[in-house]
């Protein structure tokens, strides 16, 4: 990502979380939509493609038109097979959702859960139904309406509630355990936090709890599942994870030590001086002047 595409992805993260929400249309061969941080943003998409989408551990084949949740909670990618494809999207934070009486519950769905199923099939009817509401709602974002975010939320309400009427698609292409399931989740979840790229927002998740936390999980069931699966406890790959971006930051960047430490997340340079040294047996000093 170059400078200017930087800067227009932070103007459009920085607009959406004033507003709370962003409604675009999709177009593909007039390339709209927009980059912008999937770790801040709940995520609803109508779109009539071809599509594999990988969601957790999961792999799910979309074909016509579809409704996909994204919850930023779970690591999600999507690769596009047919080469037109067109749509909806509405980004929004959980907080404004959450302004809302019963929105609270409504995330609790299946729809936005882990080892739920994000993907909805829609026939005509479905379609043409959730497309009137997508235009609604693109409308009424436009005006200077005083309940405007009252009308979104509601469009958004009712988007959610007709989805979880339906029966969700279950065609995955693998099954797997939920100590399985819940590895791979927290593996991805891990990885995605990297790497830093500024020293302007350290890393979130550090512990083990603050996984469980993120994951709705007990913090036991999240470390007996991870040994389970991969013979290392969660706090052993937590370490490796940050020691290896440590170590890349020493030696690819001019930040200060301190810089770093603050954005692996030590609240002290000494914490992390101390941290580095138990993992690797040296000090982050010696491994930067080392690739001078």
């Amino acid at each position: 990502m170059n400078n200017q595409e930087r800067s227009q992805t932070s103007a459009f993260n920085t607009e959406l979380k004033l507003k709370g929400f962003k409604v675009y249309e999709i177009d593909n061969e007039a390339h709209t939509g927009h980059t912008y941080s999937r770790k801040d943003f709940c995520k609803i998409n109508l779109t009539t493609g071809k599509f594999i989408f990988h969601y957790a551990d999961k792999s799910l084949e979309t074909d016509d038109t579809f409704l996909f949740f994204g919850n930023p909670n779970i690591p999600y990618s999507c690769e596009a097979v047919s080469a037109k494809f067109s749509g909806y999207t509405c980004l929004f934070t959980e907080e404004f959702l959450k302004l809302g009486d019963r929105s609270e519950s409504l995330l609790q769905s299946p729809l936005f859960k882990l080892g739920g199923t994000p993907i909805l099939k829609l026939d005509e009817e479905q379609k043409d139904f959730i497309i009137r509401v997508f235009k609604r709602m693109l409308t009424e974002q436009e005006n200077d309406y005083a309940f405007k975010d009252e009308l979104i939320r509601n469009y958004i309400n009712l988007i959610i509630h007709e989805a979880v009427k339906l029966q969700p698609s279950e065609s995955h292409s693998k099954k797997t355990t939920a100590s399985e399931r819940i590895t791979a989740v927290f593996l991805e979840l891990l990885e995605r936090q990297f790497p830093i790229e500024t020293t302007e927002r350290p890393l979130e998740l550090k512990t083990a709890q603050d996984f469980a936390k993120t994951l709705f999980v007990h913090v036991n069931y999240l470390n007996s599942s991870v040994k389970e699966v991969t013979g290392k406890p969660t706090t052993a790959h937590i370490a490796d994870r940050i020691i290896s971006e440590a170590k890349a930051l020493l030696q690819h960047t001019t930040w200060s030590i301190a810089e770093i430490a603050y954005a692996l997340g030590f609240e002290y340079p000494t914490y992390f001086n101390n941290f580095f040294k138990k993992k690797t047996g040296e000090i982050p000093k010696s491994v930067r002047l080392a690739h001078l």
